[in-house]
């Protein structure tokens, strides 16, 4: 876990407090983040212990005019290691250093204990919101973020969340349908699909997207061509040799990430295929790599940074008492036309 910016806290932990001020550190927690649901006799005890230990308050009271500067928001992912990631915590810190807040950046790995161990550590410091970039909330974790009332948004999740819950996705059907089209129209009939988890609401709009763009062409969707995967080249570069190695091979790829892209790249080149010459290849992000690879990857534009700046504002409306205009928010894709496909 790294952090950058925002308070420290004293070493003594809420735990201790709790203790001993005979309170369940729920309890404290909600007064170090100044939220209402606590007595004003309770509040006064626990405030202060609080001050006594060294901490200060991280949270703003609903009555505030104005939204103190100052304090730390969580950012929680499930992996730290790719462009993916690094620009999506690019666009939070920007905003949250614009406003004098610091970022506590934590990595689940997929793993459930993790999780749970973040959620545990929310009481140790002074944080006053979250921005949650994880395949999915489960039912346990949203009660406890509710319960915690710890201002939270959602980033990109598994499905559509429950009514009410912040949350920012991108325009991934007209994504899918713009790589389709754009390789229909360059003449393209048998045109593979390597995509993300099933599961994924991204997954299925891209998916939705690639065969409404066939349906217009008039052409047959072959579940032959379609293979699912994770976002990562490990995967893809297994499926797509398999799709490579048909009888009648695709001569195009649309990869539901650049990731998945690059492993394309390498089942090519390992079969003799050239790019674009022998198989057009479209990725899905465009992260940074993707103006570099040889050739240039054609791919749809995600703006990842301007999601998460948008899931940092509603987190700071929500701790400001203010209600989001909305609750959902989809950012718009755009197809990059370079050099992997002709």
């Amino acid at each position: 876990m790294t952090s950058t910016g925002g308070e420290e806290t004293a070493g003594s932990t809420l735990a201790e407090i709790a203790h001993e001020a005979g309170v369940s550190v729920s309890t404290v927690s909600k007064v170090l983040h100044n939220r209402s649901d606590v007595s004003s006799k309770t509040r006064t005890k626990v405030q202060r212990l609080l001050e006594q230990h060294g901490y200060r308050p991280g949270g703003a009271r609903p009555t505030d005019p104005a939204l103190p500067r100052g304090g730390l928001i969580d950012f929680v992912i499930n992996e730290l290691d790719s462009p993916w990631a690094v620009e999506l915590i690019r666009g939070a810190e920007e905003t949250l250093h614009d406003v004098g807040m610091g970022l506590v950046v934590s990595a689940t790995h997929g793993r459930s204990r993790l999780a749970r161990q973040w959620l545990d550590s929310l009481a140790t410091r002074p944080t006053r919101g979250a921005i949650l970039v994880v395949p999915e909330l489960t039912a346990a974790q949203h009660r406890e973020l509710r319960r915690l009332a710890l201002p939270f948004a959602l980033v990109a999740p598994i499905d559509e969340p429950a009514p009410g819950v912040p949350w920012v996705g991108a325009t991934n059907w007209p994504g899918g349908l713009a790589a389709t089209r754009h390789l229909v129209g360059l003449g393209h009939r048998r045109i593979a699909l390597i995509s993300g988890p099933e599961r994924r609401l991204t997954s299925r709009a891209r998916v939705g997207g690639y065969r409404t763009a066939l349906e217009e062409a008039g052409i047959p969707y072959d579940e032959e061509l379609v293979r699912y995967g994770d976002f990562t080249h490990g995967p893809a570069h297994r499926h797509a040799l398999d799709l490579l190695r048909l009888p009648d091979r695709p001569t195009a790829v649309f990869a539901g990430s650049d990731h998945q892209a690059l492993g394309t790249y390498r089942a090519a080149a390992e079969l003799g295929l050239r790019i674009p010459e022998d198989l057009s290849v479209v990725g899905f992000d465009d992260l940074p790599f993707a103006d570099w690879v040889t050739p240039r990857l054609t791919t749809v534009r995600t703006p990842l940074a301007e999601m998460t700046a948008l899931a940092a504002r509603m987190v700071l409306q929500l701790i400001a008492g203010e209600t989001p205009p909305t609750t959902r928010v989809e950012v718009a894709t755009e197809l990059i036309v370079r050099e992997s496909t002709a």
